[in-house]
């Protein structure tokens, strides 16, 4: 039985999709069946795959609205291990579109539980909000990985992320956990960066993930060229760091069977 794995954060701009595409990437080298469900209108997990979004004959909306069979809309990506459940433009509207279907908060994760037999992981790419996709994405999931900016803004907006979760498990999905909190975009020359990271440390403790994404210009160039890292450079420090993230995450569920 697989493991649904949301990665939320209501801020912008924090690597979450980044993270997405290459954590999932890492984890089909390492020869675990993957699936990324792109739950953000903004696509742009899709097109960090090199899929063209225009040209979609289904995608995560036509699931969500019009019952479509997620297998309907899944592409393989250049990766044997890797599939994509993508998403399109007209996701924005899907929640209005929603609010009046009967069990709209678990549309997503009656989707997504008999896909759990194909797969080891499946990772969802949420969109930078705390709307009802994305209330969604957390009913459906096991647990959730946030990733994280060393920066004020970063901080002050966790506290409204963390009450939805709270929500969550308390009306929706109670066994919904926290997988992580895991720092991206880090500059370690940076005082405030380390300032900000000890913090974080500190008020988290074991929740945050030893590993730290490294702010590295081949992830922005791969993402560019719709390729993960670990297909773009192998080596770089990017693709490094998204590689330690899977194992770290694959020894973690280990101490837990």
């Amino acid at each position: 039985m697989g493991k649904i794995i949301a990665l939320a954060n209501q801020k912008g701009g924090v690597g979450k999709t980044t993270t997405t595409i290459n954590l999932a990437a890492s984890l089909a080298a390492l020869e675990k069946k993957v699936l990324v469900v792109d739950a953000d209108p903004q696509a742009n997990a899709s097109s960090g795959f090199g899929i063209d979004v225009k040209s979609l004959k289904h995608s995560i909306y036509e699931s969500l609205i019009n019952g479509v069979s997620p297998d309907a809309a899944i592409i393989q990506s250049e990766m044997s291990n890797l599939d994509i459940f993508p998403s399109h433009i007209d996701l924005v509207g899907a929640e209005i579109e929603m609010l009046n279907l009967n069990k709209r908060e678990h549309i997503l994760r009656s989707l997504l539980l008999p896909l759990k037999e194909k797969y080891d992981y499946i990772l969802i790419d949420c969109s930078p909000s705390l709307g009802l996709i994305t209330v969604n994405a957390l009913t459906a999931s096991d647990s959730v990985i946030i990733p994280f900016q060393c920066e004020y803004f970063a901080l002050e907006g966790i506290s409204k992320l963390l009450n939805t979760i709270k929500i969550i498990k308390s009306k929706l999905n109670p066994p919904l956990e926290i997988e992580g909190f895991l720092i991206t975009m880090y500059d370690s020359r940076l005082r405030v960066a380390n300032q900000y990271y000890e913090e974080i440390k500190h008020l988290f403790q074991d929740l945050v993930f030893t590993t730290v994404i490294q702010r590295n210009i081949k992830l922005v160039e791969a993402a560019g060229s719709g390729k993960p890292a670990i297909l773009y450079e192998v080596d770089s420090k990017g693709s490094i760091n998204h590689m330690q993230l899977a194992k770290e995450l694959l020894e973690k569920d280990l101490k837990r069977l």
